[in-house]
């Protein structure tokens, strides 16, 4: 336990130091040899590295479209009507979120306008590993639906000669994805963004990964014009604000909700009570013995923190530093202190949101920005698969009141021929 107001900086540095993201030239190597295999040899290369990478010596690209519309009969009853459930409360939010054009008239004779486009091919990425993640598929693919985007490319690596679980397919044709790849890693990514035989190009990229995955994103992204990237990734984290009257078995439930993440995980407890502290940590020891996870939770833990302060206030001033992608508020009144969050990239506010509930289901997104990149980045949400652009019309009468500021900054600027090709126009009226 930390107590703050005792703590040197130095100390209160080391307890909101997030685990170190090591990103080693090797990986970095390896990552530029995939994209050029990929660039090279599209289709091979990715079969090639199913086989090296995977242990699939049969390995198919595709999943057929029969495949995903028969998903549901591999799904059983109450996994279905979860699904069912999820993909109803994201759609309801994000179909909220969608944009409207504005316009306007700054002066006579003077239209602007701003309009959204929806990115026209979109990849999605879902990692996997111990456990599929129909929920990954959820929260990027409804706010590709939505938004009208004309390809959608999801890819996701396939084991040996396993298949992707039918959760997946499910989930993917609710949101009517059906071109799914089936490939993981750097691979995949490159797959996408250059674009192969069997594979289309896409302009934009959604998705957590791996180191190899991420480092794929970004190089792609500075190297390829018109190629981007969702957001920076990093490893998983909560920070929970917590009072006097808080229920330690709830709060510790948060904490290891998210240490089963990843070892690389970070979780954060705040708190005005030492002795909630206390019992929060007896809670987590009896909680860990019934996780199946329990092993990749006790690494987490090691990157935690307990701070204790003197303050709800000052509790809000240290989670702003720390900036997490998830804060919870397990306080009395929480409603009451939503105004006072700042750097969080989602809140879950009271006793029973549980940060569970924007992993799968209440409807908010939950792809985050992590690693203090909510002081900059937000929650992913629909407009990230827009873009926009501006529209403006001007009338003779309008070019020529608005020439009063044009050609006077024009010539501030040196720029003559900027202040001619007002001039010019004014002058062919006369």
């Amino acid at each position: 336990m930390l107590l703050w107001n005792e703590a040197n900086n130095i100390a209160r540095e080391a307890a909101l130091k997030r685990p170190a993201i090591s990103v080693s030239e090797s990986t970095k190597a390896v990552t530029q040899q995939i994209i050029a295999e990929v660039s090279a040899r599209g289709d091979a290369a990715l079969l090639d590295m199913a086989k090296k990478y995977d242990n699939r010596d049969n390995a198919r690209l595709l999943v057929p479209v029969e495949e995903i519309n028969a998903s549901a009969k591999g799904l059983d009853k109450s996994l279905k009507q979860a699904l069912d459930i999820a993909y109803k409360n994201i759609k309801a939010f994000h179909k909220k979120q969608l944009p409207k054009s504005i316009k306007l008239d700054t002066q006579p004779g003077v239209s602007c306008e701003l309009k959204y486009e929806a990115i026209e091919a979109i990849g999605l990425y879902v990692p996997g590993g111990s456990a599929p993640l129909p929920s990954s598929v959820l929260m990027q693919g409804v706010c590709a639906q939505l938004s009208g985007a004309s390809t959608v490319v999801l890819a996701t690596p396939v084991k040996g000669n396993e298949r992707i679980h039918p959760a997946i397919l499910y989930a993917a044709k609710l949101c009517g994805i059906t071109t799914i790849v089936e490939a993981g890693g750097a691979g995949a990514i490159a797959a996408m963004a250059l674009g192969t035989e069997s594979i289309p190009r896409v302009n934009k990229v959604f998705g957590p990964g791996n180191s190899f995955v991420t480092m794929a994103k970004q190089l792609l992204a500075q190297d390829l014009p018109g190629f981007a990237i969702d957001m920076p990734a990093g490893p998983s984290e909560v920070l929970v604000i917590a009072d006097a009257r808080a229920n330690p078995a709830f709060v510790a439930a948060d904490l290891l909700s998210q240490a089963e993440h990843g070892e690389d995980s970070q979780v954060v407890l705040i708190c005005t009570s030492k002795d909630i502290i206390i019992k929060t940590q007896q809670q987590i020891e009896q909680q860990l013995t019934s996780l199946s996870r329990a092993d990749i939770a006790k690494a987490a833990l090691a990157n935690s923190s307990f701070i204790f302060v003197e303050s709800l206030e000052e509790a809000f001033e240290v989670s702003a530093l720390y900036g997490p992608e998830h804060l919870i508020l397990q306080i009395y009144k929480a409603e009451n202190y939503v105004a006072q969050v700042k750097n969080a990239g989602s809140v879950f506010v009271g006793d029973y949101t549980p940060e569970s509930a924007g992993d799968y289901a209440s409807g908010t997104n939950h792809v985050l920005p992590t690693y203090g990149y909510s002081k900059v980045y937000s929650s992913l949400n629909l407009l990230d698969f827009f873009r926009t652009y501006t529209v403006q019309h001007i009338t003779e009468a309008g070019l020529r009141q608005l020439s009063k500021a044009i050609l006077p900054m024009a010539k501030a600027e040196g720029l003559d021929a900027h202040a001619q090709a007002v001039s010019i126009r004014l002058g062919a009226q006369q």
